[in-house]
């Protein structure tokens, strides 16, 4: 260890301190409960405080700050997707992110890589092709190159992939990025406690009162909350809240795994994706191969890893890097994915006055981290939905107004 790092830690003259409060105890109320310690709960908490002067909140979370599906994913970021709602939703996500780490005074090693997106088929390059018009039109960096500059970029690749299944195309994504998943909960949960939020770790909502349609109180195992407005932010949780309001969506849960391998030395400096292998691959800073592939395929809450999802991963990465064959795989985990069947997220107001959702975010809720926290903030304090998530909204599998994006979000990433 560095001289000068163990000395500023034993100093007491310079202690570095705390990244945000232990609240002794909850209040009897507040103006707004949040329900969940992720990346949109924290962020949503942080432009409450910040953009609209809110500070009276309560962040509940049952375990610890990140411990869901925000310190679960792969961490890649992009907005390449298929659907005019959902290439301007997550494209502001981007924009959000490239500044994150000065606004919220934290390094978040965000890293622009360029993504590709690989195709195996004509069918599959045809939806490529789809998508690149889509956001060349809406002015977001996408589009389809050949396989010869695929390995010109990333000369690592077999593009025969073993002979099973060659590579027709991709759809090239320069924006596409990488960011420390914990670190963007760490910065949000410091920037919403230093305006003056509670942060409540290991505290459960056990109910929610209704009264008239309408929010009274938040109940926990810690004690009753007062609140008119409760946000809910809890990815594969959700049904369990909702069913406390009485509010049915059409959620589905399924685990999502992934895994990292031991460090290697610098080489992969893309974020590359398989549409038809159903995986994606990228190096962190430490060196590691960040891994996953596509949902399992059935209903399960729960987190746990299997074999056969790191077996079958590991047959499909050797198809595009054989040389990876003595890698060891050191770590894998899960998350649970609450997928809709439009693939786009249910955002908003709903019946419940007073209740606001956040759900939906299947494989893809990272990437929308900075957009959910603004827009659910706006959507909180002004009681209507922000113009960018109208299309979201809960109401559309009434209306049978859907937003199809199955096509840019079918591979878990």
């Amino acid at each position: 260890m560095p001289y000068r790092l163990l000395r500023f830690g034993l100093s007491k003259k310079y202690p570095e301190p705390r990244m945000f409060r232990e609240p002794a105890r909850l209040k009897d109320s507040y103006e707004v409960v949040i329900i969940g310690g992720g990346g949109h709960g924290l962020g949503a908490a942080y432009y409450l405080a910040r953009d609209y002067g809110i500070t009276d909140i309560a962040v509940i979370e049952k375990g610890y700050i990140g411990g869901g599906n925000t310190g679960r994913n792969t961490a890649i970021v992009r907005s390449n997707y298929l659907t005019v709602e959902g290439v301007k939703f997550y494209d502001e996500s981007v924009r959000l992110f490239e500044g994150l780490s000065q606004d919220l005074d934290l390094n978040l090693f965000y890293s622009q890589r360029g993504h590709f997106t690989l195709a195996h088929a004509d069918s599959t390059l045809r939806t490529m092709r789809w998508r690149a018009e889509v956001n060349k039109h809406l002015g977001v960096n996408s589009y389809v190159i050949s396989p010869e500059e695929i390995h010109k970029i990333c000369p690592y690749i077999d593009l025969n992939c073993g002979g099973r299944a060659g590579i027709v195309g991709a759809l090239y994504h320069p924006p596409g990025s990488v960011v420390r998943h914990d670190a963007v909960a760490w910065g949000y949960a410091k920037g919403a406690d230093k305006r003056g939020v509670e942060i409540h770790q290991k505290t459960t909502v056990t109910g929610i009162e209704v009264e008239d349609e309408r929010v009274i109180g938040v109940q926990t195992d810690k004690g009753f909350i007062n609140t008119k407005k409760v946000l809910c932010a809890v990815a594969g949780y959700t049904p369990r809240i909702t069913k406390m309001v009485g509010l049915r969506t059409p959620l589905v849960i399924q685990p999502l795994q992934a895994c990292v391998t031991e460090p290697l030395k610098p080489w992969l400096d893309h974020i590359v994706v398989s549409a038809n292998l159903h995986l994606y691959v990228s190096q962190s800073s430490r060196g590691e191969l960040v891994m996953g592939a596509a949902l399992d395929p059935y209903e399960l809450h729960s987190e746990r890893s299997t074999l056969d999802f790191v077996e079958g991963l590991a047959d499909h990465l050797l198809d595009l890097f054989p040389f990876l064959s003595d890698v060891k795989v050191n770590r894998q985990w899960a998350g649970m994915s609450d997928m809709t069947p439009d693939y786009s997220p249910i955002m908003g107001t709903t019946p419940i006055e007073g209740f606001y959702l956040d759900a939906g975010w299947g494989t893809w809720g990272f990437k929308a981290t900075p957009v959910c926290g603004t827009t659910m903030a706006f959507t909180v304090a002004k009681n209507k939905n922000h113009e960018l998530i109208e299309a979201f909204n809960l109401d559309r599998f009434k209306n049978f107004t859907l937003v199809g994006e199955k096509g840019a979000a079918s591979v878990g990433h």
